[in-house]
């Protein structure tokens, strides 16, 4: 798969750093992985927000074109899972952009914020009131947890992530209850980039059709973290120095990692035989984003896996394979000879570790498949270096009659320069629903 050279630039020119202070609280891991099994339950998940649950508006402005409302509520997450959210981001925000007046329908979008996307602004800006002009249409923007009041991502420790997908579930179905209660229909989601899989993993909880459009995402978040040009914004170095002194980590919390799919870096034989090619090419790559740092080691991994699936494979299929390969997450992880080809064991280590806790808590084989694929539009950059496609499952094979669009050129030019595509997909997504569903 080709990458862009304007996302491997623009990652280099930013200075921001990812979990800077490590992986977490074990007890934090221990906390989320438990609640994970519960989310990843489509049946026991949709009684744990009651469809009454409170929501607040406490201010509206007037524009030319639109009214804009302002909400919050207390995030379930504070309730189901006490004190592992920090203070600031108990109460959930949002921002609800209503046209002035309506055509048949009363259509709304939830939009989720992609990765260092703060406060409403840009989404309003870029997608929100075009919405508006263009169709109608309405948008609810949601804050994200962590990024609440801070001007920077503030995502301090890898289970901060883990902690923002599980609230982020829990909330969008706080909203979109709270929708249905108020009369709007039809409803979807959409998120770009982190914003497109939090949408994807809410989506899988909604025990009803919905559109859903994720945009510049895919099938599982541990790519993005372990092979692409955002890897290179990871605190490795902390993460490998806990790893190493805190045996916790391998010996406790490795034990809840139950995902063990075909693409999981747990398949030694697979991950091990990394042609002379492979490395170049990668090599290439990373002389090309270096930041200084004395070593670049953690995009050169590859699994060797073959690309992606034309997307023909059966649900039953993939969870066969799935359910064949949960084991322990550990066991069948390359040897320390095999490893050290490459790198010290401790940095090897925390590698897979964080491979496994990413597969385990963001990976879409192991949440429900969504009531209605056929309503899923996924919009994905040919060349996109910060989500990498090969050596994954396909979205196609883990949803079977979702349609993926391509868009050319990588990541950062599609954010910038493509966003009508998103919203082009996102009304193509409620037409096909109210087209399937108009007895509503």
């Amino acid at each position: 798969m080709a990458v862009s050279r304007l996302d491997v630039l623009y990652r280099r020119l930013l200075l921001t750093k990812l979990f800077i202070q490590g992986w977490g609280k074990p007890e934090d891991f221990k906390r989320i992985f438990e609640f994970r099994k519960i989310i990843g339950d489509r049946e026991r998940c949709k009684h744990l927000v009651p469809k009454d649950y409170p929501v607040y508006m406490d201010k509206r402005e007037d524009h030319f074109d639109c009214h804009i409302h302002n909400g919050y509520f207390i995030s379930p997450m504070e309730h189901l899972v006490p004190g592992i959210l920090p203070t600031e981001a108990v109460k959930a925000r949002f921002q609800f952009i209503v046209p002035k007046r309506w055509q048949r329908n009363k259509p709304v979008c939830i939009h989720l914020a992609g990765t260092g996307d703060h406060f409403f602004w840009r989404r309003r800006t870029l997608m929100a009131r075009p919405m508006v002009r263009e169709a109608g249409m309405a948008s609810l923007l949601l804050e994200n947890p962590y990024y609440i009041l801070v001007l920077r991502s503030c995502l301090k420790n890898v289970s901060d992530l883990l902690v923002m997908g599980g609230a982020l579930i829990l909330e969008s179905a706080v909203l979109l209850n709270w929708l249905e209660r108020e009369g709007f229909w039809p409803l979807g989601m959409t998120g770009i980039s982190m914003g497109g899989y939090m949408a994807s993993l809410s989506v899988t909880n909604w025990p009803k059709p919905i559109p859903l459009i994720p945009c510049l995402s895919w099938s599982t978040a541990s790519s993005v973290f372990t092979t692409g040009v955002l890897s290179k914004a990871v605190n490795w170095r902390e993460l490998d120095r806990q790893y190493a002194i805190n045996s916790v980590y391998e010996e406790e919390i490795s034990k809840f990692l139950e995902y063990c799919g075909v693409d999981s870096f747990k398949r030694a034989q697979d991950l091990v035989n990394i042609s002379q090619d492979s490395l170049s090419s990668l090599d290439h790559l990373v002389s090309f984003s270096g930041d200084g740092e004395e070593t670049i080691r953690y995009p050169r991994y590859r699994v060797g896996i073959s690309g992606e699936s034309d997307g023909n494979s059966s649900k039953d299929a993939l969870e066969k394979n799935v359910s064949n390969n949960r084991r322990h997450c550990f066991d069948t992880l390359p040897s320390k000879d095999s490893a050290t080809n490459y790198q010290p064991f401790s940095q090897w280590e925390s590698l897979r570790f964080m491979k496994g806790v990413m597969d385990e808590c963001t990976h879409m084989a192991n949440f429900p498949l969504p009531v209605d694929p056929s309503l899923i539009i996924v919009v994905q950059a040919e060349e996109d270096a910060y989500i990498p496609r090969t050596g994954v499952l396909s979205l196609q094979q883990i949803w079977p009659g979702c349609e993926v669009r391509y868009i050319k050129g990588g990541h950062i030019g599609a954010y910038l320069f493509k966003q009508n595509h998103f919203r082009k997909a996102i009304y193509d997504a409620f037409d096909r629903f109210q087209q399937k569903y108009s007895n509503h």
